[in-house]
């Protein structure tokens, strides 16, 4: 607390002397000043010229002269006390149990919270040598560990994926240098994607760490279709490496293109979405469709040459891959299958359809939320007394809460801020690896406990701690400026035109929602509780009296909140304020009435000939939104995601039945998820027309890509189904994640598709086509899917900071894969032939109906 010189009066003095709190403070500032006097010109020198009238003691301030009455001189210390002190005590701090101060500091917009927390580090370390023994520095919140942990995870997930993808090529083709030639892919392209992000500015975050991580099974997608086909031709066809280098590359050039085009072009929608939201995605889809580039780029030019270089004629020779062992067995059962859905078209196309429909079903089922939950470590604890209670009285009836929290075995520190009314702990936790409870279940335990210890009316807990959209801890946000965190936490705005009517609204809000299952710690910002003391002017008799408004509140706002008056202190070089008010043994309601207040007669009068007195109970604010009166409920979610809370809160809100004009309106988290979902449904539409216009391109035709896309609504379900299986929502995260299920799933189709096409150009029937394609392309596109998997298998089962969100969208890939995936074997194979048809029968129809149209009697030649 800073230094303060405090100016005491005595009302009974000051009544004596006929003064009032305005002559004190303007004599006080007359008499304390440093003036610039202007200069003298002396010659080739200016010297300048100062009044030095400021105070160089403390105690001179009692010599300050008020007034001379009657050849009597009237002085301040005739009427006050003259304190040297400290700043009032308006909030403490505690580091567990032990008194300390808080200093938060806040990153500038835009800057990397990890240099900026080294920097501020090494300026710690800096200033601890100079400080005195019993004085120590502690750092209680540090964001850049959980950042720093999570990309330590992220980075051994990219590895673990990687050695993972390539494992996944040495079991199909058992041969190391074939391993080594499409695992050459994987650093390759992370290299050249380092390189757009340099020139982007992209730093290695979260999110850009992610999206390389989940690359690493994709970038190696496109050097293991390459690398089979010329693996195929030296195996089926006996042509050396060189050879087939050429002719195998040139033949799946088309389908590895239109593959990888249409995967990158579903980030293109990326750029509609909107907020903050949009700001992370836009990294994260710039750096995913870089590495998918770049790996396209390799798979034409150094694998090829890789395998020109590397394979011999031999190397298939371990393999006999397709003709014995596991996979002769699986293809094998597949041909049956795919046999039997080619004479069974129809029943296949009725399960293609009932597996779409099947998400009318799913979607319902699966909660939604903004952003998963992350276990971070932290979170705070808020207990709320009534309006006005006092901070000694605060700080009485708080104490046990704080030691209760540190005494949970899995609380590693207590960090205590108590102001008026309110405390707030902030609690860290032990790490994760060391307990055996999550931070959601401790959260639900401290809930309970401070629930069960304070009951007292008008005394409300929070505990609150989540993550934001960002991927960072929302516990202490704002902690030391007493701010309220988001995360998936619920804010509800009731609005209306009438205040009291609006509130009879919230008081049965709220009781409904604490009514409700997962819905706690609900509150509104509106009470009622705030007591006040109303001074009610008599204008007419303050105008008879000459008593001007302004200066009687001003003059009571001196009295008895106290004023820094625009004069200071100055003492070697440094200021301190001045602080003028009535002693505390007189700042009691009942003398207020006896206050002089000034007037323009130049005599003083008694507050209470111009004024009443009047206590009563108020709002501690009225907000507006959007131009109405407002009141904010806001509350926490337990163990519910954010749409089905949202879902409850208007159905709650619906029972109240309000009058026209009034009404609820969501913000915060609800109102960004809202936004979210609109954004991507967005994004779901324009990437599926981007993924139609570059396989219409491609195949240079209208009916192809409709086969191929036949996969994407397939995906969708397998999608929903393995997230309800593992209890997970749909989130940011896993809308990403099904976002790139849609250009991943496709790619079966396409060299299926692509081959097809190929055989039938050389002159061979349909039905053989389809068969022989779908023979071909089976162990590539099972290494491929696999090797998707394998590469994702670290992330969606990693555990540590972070994992709960990245875990969402490597779940949903994975799974919609592995469902999927089977069907779209089956499934486009028949779609093929359906379209096939129908581009036969209609040329057909249409001439037929033309010839008759022009045979018959009356009609118009052209």
């Amino acid at each position: 607390r800073r230094r303060q010189i405090q100016l005491l009066l005595d009302p009974d003095r000051l009544t004596a002397y006929g003064l009032t709190a305005e002559q004190v403070r303007n004599a006080i500032e007359r008499q304390n000043i440093e003036i610039p006097g202007g200069s003298f010109v002396a010659g080739p020198s200016e010297i300048a010229l100062r009044t030095m009238g400021r105070l160089t003691n403390v105690s001179d301030f009692t010599r300050i002269i008020l007034s001379q009455q009657n050849a009597s001189v009237i002085k301040l210390g005739d009427v006050a006390r003259v304190l040297d002190t400290v700043q009032e005590v308006r909030r403490i701090a505690r580091v567990d149990g032990k008194p300390s101060i808080a200093l938060e500091i806040r990153k500038q917009s835009g800057s990397n919270t990890v240099a900026v927390v080294d920097a501020v580090m090494a300026k710690l370390d800096e200033i601890r040598p100079s400080l005195p023994a019993d004085l120590q520095i502690a750092v209680q919140r540090d964001q850049s560990v959980f950042i720093r942990k999570s990309i330590d995870d992220i980075q051994h997930h990219l590895i673990l994926g990687s050695l993972l993808a390539a494992l996944v090529v040495f079991l199909f083709l058992r041969n190391f240098r074939s391993t080594i030639i499409a695992a050459t892919a994987i650093p390759v392209s992370l290299i050249g994607t380092f390189a757009v992000m340099k020139v982007f500015g992209f730093t290695l975050n979260n999110m850009t760490l992610l999206a390389l991580s989940l690359a690493t099974g994709i970038v190696i997608d496109d050097a293991i279709v390459v690398l089979e086909n010329i693996f195929r031709y030296v195996e089926e066809k006996g042509v050396s490496p060189r050879e087939a280098a050429a002719e195998a590359t040139n033949e799946i050039g088309l389908a590895v293109m239109a593959t990888t085009l249409s995967l990158v072009v579903i980030f293109l929608p990326v750029v509609f979405i909107t907020g903050t939201l949009g700001q992370y995605l836009l990294s994260f889809g710039i750096v995913s469709a870089a590495a998918i580039m770049f790996s396209m780029f390799v798979s034409f030019t150094l694998t090829p040459a890789l395998c020109s270089l590397w394979l011999r004629p031999n190397d298939t020779g371990h393999a006999g891959s397709k003709k014995r062992g596991f996979y002769a067995r699986m293809d094998n059962v597949y041909d049956h299958m795919l046999h039997w859905s080619l004479h069974h078209r129809f029943v296949m196309l009725l399960i293609a359809v009932a597996v779409t429909a099947s998400v009318v079903l799913l979607f319902p089922r699966i909660g939604r939320e903004l952003v998963p939950d992350d276990d971070q470590g932290e979170f705070q604890a808020n207990i709320n007394l009534p309006r006005g209670t006092s901070l000694p009285r605060t700080i009485e009836y708080t104490k046990d809460a704080e030691e209760m929290m540190r005494n949970l075995p899995e609380v590693q520190t207590v960090f205590t801020n108590i102001n008026f009314s309110e405390a707030r702990f902030y609690v860290r936790m032990t790490p994760l690896e060391t307990r055996t409870i999550s931070q959601q279940e401790l959260m639900r335990r401290t809930r309970a406990m401070l629930l069960s210890r304070f009951r007292a009316p008008g005394v409300r807990v929070r505990i609150e701690g989540g993550t934001d959209i960002s991927g960072a801890s929302t516990a202490g946000q704002g902690y030391s400026s007493g701010g309220t965190s988001q995360g998936n936490r619920l804010f509800v705005n009731v609005q209306g035109p009438d205040i009291d009517e609006l509130n009879q609204y919230v008081l049965q809000f709220v009781e409904k929602l604490k009514a409700s299952p997962g819905i706690v710690d609900v509150r509104s910002n509106y009470e009622t509780t705030q007591q006040e003391i109303r001074v009610l002017i008599d204008r007419v008799r303050a105008a008879d009296l000459g008593v001007q408004i302004d200066r009687l509140a001003t003059d009571i706002r001196t009295l008895v909140g106290g004023q820094v008056l625009d004069t200071q202190f100055k003492q070697d070089d440094e200021e301190y304020e001045v602080l003028l008010r009535l002693d505390e043994p007189f700042r009691d309601p009942s003398r207020l009435n006896n206050l002089l207040i000034p007037s323009a007669t130049q005599r003083a009068v008694k507050l209470s000939d111009v004024a009443q007195l009047k206590l009563e109970s108020g709002p501690n604010n009225i907000q507006r939104y959007n131009r109405q009166r407002n009141i904010q409920v806001d509350a926490s979610l337990d163990g519910i995601p954010l749409g089905e809370a949202v879902a409850t809160v208007r159905e709650k809100a619906a029972e109240l039945n309000m009058k026209p004009g009034y009404g609820i309106v969501f913000t915060g988290s609800a109102k960004q998820l809202a936004q979210a979902s609109s954004d991507f449904s967005i994004a779901v539409l324009l990437a599926v027309v981007f993924i139609y216009m570059v396989l219409a391109s491609q195949f240079n035709s209208f009916v192809h890509p409709l086969t191929i896309m036949t996969s994407l609504p397939l995906s969708l379900p397998a999608g929903l189904l393995i997230l309800m299986a593992f209890g997970m929502t749909i989130n940011v995260y896993s809308a990403i994640g099904m976002l790139m299920l849609f250009g991943i799933v496709k790619k079966n189709s396409i060299l299926q598709v692509d081959y097809t096409n190929t055989l039938r150009d050389q002159g061979m029937e349909r039905h053989e086509a389809l068969i022989m394609s779908s023979h071909v392309r089976l162990r590539p596109i099972l290494m491929t899917t696999i090797s998707i998997i394998a590469g994702m298998l670290p992330i969606a089962f990693g555990r540590g900071a972070g994992a709960g969100s990245r875990a969402s969208m490597a779940v949903t890939i994975i799974g919609g894969q592995m469902l999927c995936l089977l069907l779209t074997l089956l499934v486009t194979p028949v779609v093929y032939s359906y379209f096939d048809d129908l581009r036969e029968w209609t040329p057909s129809r249409v001439f037929a109906w033309i010839r008759r149209r022009a045979t018959q009697p009356g009609t118009a030649s052209f």
